[in-house]
């Protein structure tokens, strides 16, 4: 896959990698250069803290009851993690 250098030096990243990646619009990305390459990187906690508070447990007493039901498992299965 190649991506071009625009003139205020903007690249569009090919819809394969965004799509494999998860990246939206606003999603930050860590810059970083290794000799010759520069490697971009999802920001983890950037990711994590767009989405939290956004979720409703919905009558769930806690996050595992909720994976649970949505896993089709009975209370006292293990939660896979």
């Amino acid at each position: 896959m190649e991506a071009t250098v625009a003139e205020r030096g903007q690249i569009t990243l090919p819809k394969a990698v965004r799509d494999a990646l998860g990246l939206v619009k606003g999603t930050q990305l860590k810059v970083e250069l290794d000799g010759g390459r520069i490697i971009l990187r999802k920001n983890l906690d950037d990711a994590i803290s767009r989405a939290r508070g956004k979720f409703k447990l919905d009558g769930f007493a806690s996050v595992d009851e909720a994976l649970r039901a949505v896993r089709g498992r009975a209370p006292g299965d293990p939660v896979d993690r």
